[in-house]
């Protein structure tokens, strides 16, 4: 699978999923994924910064208000409307493009620092992806983002439950042979039944790699690595959403932050 056809999925994904992420049903991302990156996140303030992969600007304002002039690029044209509207609604001098991470349409040594919250293990070429932040980074800049937990997002997944039905395990397969655009089908386990029925499933293709073969992209495009973190839902956001607690058995995402040569 290829980069453009890769992009119309998330075409094809955006309407439903900004509509759904807006109503508050990313609840993964809004109280524990996002908050937790941005915990470890060096001071942006008045720095230019790049978010690969911004979907509908979301985390985009979040850096912003942090004080960076924040440009944003996202492969599907209707994200990016969305972004786009919101900025016009609420100015934030946020700059949104259509663009593959692949192939940025920037110049060498643009950006103080990159983001990417939840894109590249989206996209087929992440290795491309990666040398791209390398090339439209200053010296001594930095890049950091989120992907799901390689040792845990394997082509085989099922939660072993107690006799109580609560998770106490989880059983994991192929994390070798990983997956290769294979397309799957899931919305946001919030989404109440009466949405659900007004739209339709998410359809994504998955990339996985092993955790080494993550960590050799970044060394081998040589980026040193400066920060990891597997984070864990903080106990506020558990009172809110109790499904959350599976964040303390298992690793659902895995941050690096990492600085060019």
């Amino acid at each position: 699978m290829y980069d453009k056809e890769v992009g119309r999925y998330w075409e094809e994904n955006a309407e439903a999923w900004t509509k759904l992420s807006r109503m508050g049903y990313d609840v993964y991302r809004d109280l524990f994924n996002t908050p937790a990156f941005l915990s470890i996140l060096p001071d942006i303030k008045g720095l230019r910064g790049l978010d690969i992969g911004c979907g509908e600007g979301y985390n985009t304002r979040k850096l912003a208000e942090l004080g960076a002039e924040m440009t944003a690029v996202d492969i599907a044209p209707t994200f990016i409307r969305y972004a786009s509207e919101t900025e016009n609604e609420n100015p934030m001098g946020i700059r949104y493009l259509v663009s593959s991470g692949t192939k940025l349409p920037f110049g060498d040594e643009s950006f103080d620092f990159a983001t990417a919250f939840m894109s590249l293990m989206d996209m087929a070429s992440p290795d491309l992806a990666i040398e791209e932040a390398y090339r439209v980074l200053k010296p001594a800049g930095f890049f950091q983002f989120s992907i799901c937990h390689p040792c845990t997002d394997t082509p085989h997944r099922k939660w072993v439950d107690n006799e109580e039905g609560n998770h106490i395990a989880l059983e994991i397969g192929g994390y070798f042979e990983g997956c290769k655009g294979r397309v799957e089908a899931w919305i946001f386990s919030q989404t109440p039944p009466e949405l659900r029925a007004n739209y339709k499933e998410f359809l994504m293709p998955r990339f996985t790699l092993t955790l080494s073969k993550w960590f050799n992209l970044l060394i081998g495009s040589s980026f040193v690595i400066e920060y990891v973190q597997e984070p864990t839902a903080p106990d506020e956001a558990i009172q809110k959403a109790p499904h959350l607690a599976d964040t303390r058995l298992i690793p659902h995402f895995l941050h690096i932050r990492c600085r060019k040569r």
